[in-house]
């Protein structure tokens, strides 16, 4: 007996004794007591409900690559080098970068649970299994480093169009990684990152390995253990986010497309939808890096998607990596 079972067994959202369960997996009630424990450890939300037995709070998708398949237009499924899902994955960036040269094209790796998944400068993400996406792809340019600026926030442009196909209104982008939910007019709980992370030549040609995570669903638990707000996309959905698979479907498509776009017009071709989204624009702003600390007034990014921040003597100063905090008036 597998977390994984268990998982899938509970998935409907229906009440199910330990017997009812034992029985159908073939193992004993101490076995199903042992995995439900395992997946609340990580971070799984399952109810035992006396004698009705145990149930998850509401239905759950289990990822399905082939489904995911069917769910993309052919003309882009043709495109895909891989399209993998698998139970758990230190990273799924990691395997892709241990895959090295013999990975293909937007090769596509989801997980369903990560044990080392990770955001910007090495911070830990957190990935309990069932709940959210954990996604990375592979995109090989012909072209080195230099081009490829503004690459992460193109990506954060591509999710959010995902996510508009699908109707899911009310996030926005945070330089230079972050997707954000939007409260009261401006920047609210992490929605979800990203991580790109390059290899090969600096003048070409060079791979990009992108990881995104999304928050589907966040329990309390979860949102304590975030150390920081975050938010889900059920929170902006009227409670019911978009079946998982639907949801990784619409993510691909968009990565294919706009990862093509990039391709070909680098981060110009996206400079007008990221200052549509962009939370930071008119915000004041706290900034640390190598600069040090100083504040200012977001002012948007330049056609390389350096953050552009306007100071107290109304110069502007650009910023290509630090950590960014909007000051609360």
């Amino acid at each position: 007996m597998q977390p994984a079972q268990l998982l899938a067994m509970l998935a409907a959202g229906e009440p199910l004794s330990g017997t009812s369960l034992a029985e159908q997996a073939g193992v004993t009630r101490a076995a199903i007591w042992k995995q439900v424990e395992v997946l609340r450890a990580r971070g799984v939300p399952i109810e035992a409900r006396g004698a009705a037995g145990y149930r998850l709070p509401w239905s759950l998708q289990m990822l399905d690559a082939k489904l995911i398949r069917t769910m993309l237009p052919p003309t882009l499924a043709r495109r895909l080098g891989a399209l993998e899902v698998h139970w758990e994955l230190d990273s799924t960036s990691s395997e892709l970068q241990r895959r090295g040269a013999v990975a293909k094209d937007f090769s596509v790796l989801l997980a369903e649970t990560q044990t080392a998944g990770r955001g910007r400068r090495g911070r830990k993400w957190l990935s309990p299994p069932g709940l959210n996406l954990y996604l990375s792809c592979l995109k090989r340019f012909e072209s080195g480093f230099a081009a490829l600026s503004g690459l992460s926030l193109a990506v954060g442009v591509i999710v959010l169009r995902a996510m508009e196909s699908l109707d899911i209104a009310g996030a926005g982008l945070k330089w230079p990684n972050d997707l954000l939910a939007i409260e009261d007019g401006r920047p609210g709980g992490k929605l979800g990152g990203i991580l790109v992370e390059l290899s090969g030549e600096y003048q070409g040609p060079c791979a990009a390995i992108i990881g995104i995570g999304l928050n589907l669903r966040l329990t309390p638990a979860l949102h304590a253990q975030a150390g920081q707000p975050a938010s889900d996309i059920a929170a902006l959905a009227g409670g019911t986010p978009p079946d998982r698979n639907r949801m990784a479907a619409a993510l691909i498509a968009g990565l294919v497309e706009g990862l093509e776009q990039f391709e070909r017009d680098g981060f110009a071709g996206f400079v007008a939808d990221y200052g549509r989204h962009d939370l930071l624009h008119g915000q004041p702003l706290q900034l640390s890096g190598s600069l040090g600390m100083f504040g200012g007034i977001g002012a948007g990014v330049d056609h390389r998607g350096a953050l552009q921040v306007r100071l107290a003597d109304g110069s502007l100063r650009s910023i290509d990596s630090g950590d960014v905090t909007v000051r609360r008036a």
